[in-house]
């Protein structure tokens, strides 16, 4: 299958610096083209320029080999997204998502990860094109971020 360009990862507000190196490996599994580390994600490197081995040893590497950005804010970071016609899909459970086996992919795609606990804010849901959740069969209504964001990208992506 042809792999489709511009597909970016936005893990936002991710406290975890093991899942933020997990996402990072897991980006580059799945042909992530660029990432944004927004709100307070740690980057892999700290305010020195110094590389962070606490998110290396999650990444294995990764964190060198795709493309990331840090951006304080995201509304701003989405609507030049949206102005360059990517489509917005933000994984999480709400009362206006759908299966992720349903999305419809575009061109250009965002998937958005959000904090550990209390996920992606309403206000940046809002300005997702997609609502995309992971169907639970369980008892636990949620999965670890890192994981979900494997699932939903391999899913998607269809690789």
């Amino acid at each position: 299958m042809k792999k489709l360009k511009n597909n970016i990862l936005i893990l936002h507000n991710i406290r975890s610096t093991q899942n933020v190196g997990a996402m990072f490996r897991t980006a580059d599994a799945a042909g992530i083209d660029k990432i944004y580390l927004t709100g307070y994600t740690p980057a892999p490197v700290d305010r020195f320029g110094k590389k962070r081995s606490d998110i290396a040893k999650s990444a294995l590497g990764a964190e060198e080999f795709v493309s990331w950005e840090s951006k304080k804010g995201l509304s701003l970071l989405l609507t030049k997204l949206k102005r360059e016609n990517h489509l917005i899909i933000g994984i999480e459970q709400a009362e206006n998502s759908i299966d992720y086996k349903k999305v419809k992919l575009q061109d250009k795609n965002v998937f958005i990860m959000g904090a550990e606990v209390t996920g992606i804010p309403k206000n940046i849901l809002n300005k997702c094109d997609v609502v995309a959740e992971i169907p639970m069969k369980g008892k636990k209504e949620s999965l670890n971020v890192s994981v979900a964001c494997g699932i939903a990208l391999f899913r998607i992506l269809n690789i």
